[in-house]
């Protein structure tokens, strides 16, 4: 069995099979999906698909992205909203949560995400959930700014970051997790990474639909290819696929917390 830890199902590309497609996963070995929200609409719609397939679950929160345009008061309002979602039982962590640095580079605005990232952390402590944390450019603020909550855990999805960073993230109890890029030809650091990192700190996600791995790169990708990555992880640890798959469906499940037998149905 295979926990894909991060699928934005919400996507418009699903739309023509998306129900079709969630059904079936567990059929294809995939007995868990974890669909994080970016903003309130589509955390709405993550725990609207978690209430109807037994095996997703939600995470609710703000992407960094998602409050260009908005002002400070609308980002407050939903905050609160996100908050009270957060209680829902199927709503596991809050996420996508974090700072990515590629397309802004104001310094207002890098300060606008910094101090979002800082709410949601502070709601995650007070809630007791995880966060799924997205660091895109931005490895020394992210890891700064996570140092700051002691008592919150989570994982680093799509990690991009060094050996050194890792090392630091780890000592903090956090999670790594790898899309498809870990099965390019280029994904030097990424393969690095996994070297070092102990089997039960990784995690694998598709991060659909965008990162489909080899062979299926510049496809839609979907939790139907979650199997690549833990392909990747095992080539890499010279270990066997299905210790790969076991490890980290448990890391998954004990990180976000999932109900013991959850998702066992799958084939």
């Amino acid at each position: 069995m295979l926990f894909d830890t991060h699928a934005h199902y919400d996507d418009r590309r699903f739309d023509p099979d998306r129900d079709e497609l969630l059904r079936s996963l567990p059929e294809h070995g995939v007995g868990l999906v974890l669909n994080p929200g970016c903003d309130l609409e589509s955390s709405l719609k993550a725990v609207d698909y978690a209430e109807r397939y037994p095996h997703v679950y939600a995470a609710v929160g703000y992407h960094p992205e998602n409050i260009e345009g908005l002002t400070d008061a609308q980002v407050s309002a939903g905050l609160e909203e996100i908050e009270a979602l957060a209680r829902h039982p199927k709503v596991h962590a809050i996420g996508e949560i974090g700072l990515d640095y590629y397309w802004c580079k104001d310094p207002q605005e890098r300060k606008r995400q910094q101090e979002l990232f800082r709410a949601q952390m502070s709601m995650a402590g007070r809630l007791g959930l995880p966060v799924i944390v997205h660091d895109r450019d931005a490895h020394l603020d992210c890891l700064t700014i996570v140092e700051q909550y002691p008592k919150v855990r989570g994982v680093f999805h799509c990690y991009a970051g060094s050996v050194e960073t890792a090392e630091r993230l780890l000592a903090l109890g956090y999670y790594l997790s790898f899309t498809g890029v870990l099965t390019f030809q280029n994904a030097k650091k990424a393969s690095e990474v996994v070297r070092r990192v102990p089997l039960d700190r990784l995690m694998v996600e598709t991060d659909s639909p965008y990162m489909a791995p080899e062979p299926y790169r510049g496809k839609r990708n979907s939790s139907l290819y979650v199997y690549r990555m833990a392909e990747a992880i095992a080539e890499i640890k010279g270990v066997p696929y299905e210790e790969v798959a076991r490890a980290t469906t448990e890391n998954g499940k004990r990180l976000f917390g999932i109900p013991e037998g959850a998702g066992e149905d799958a084939v």
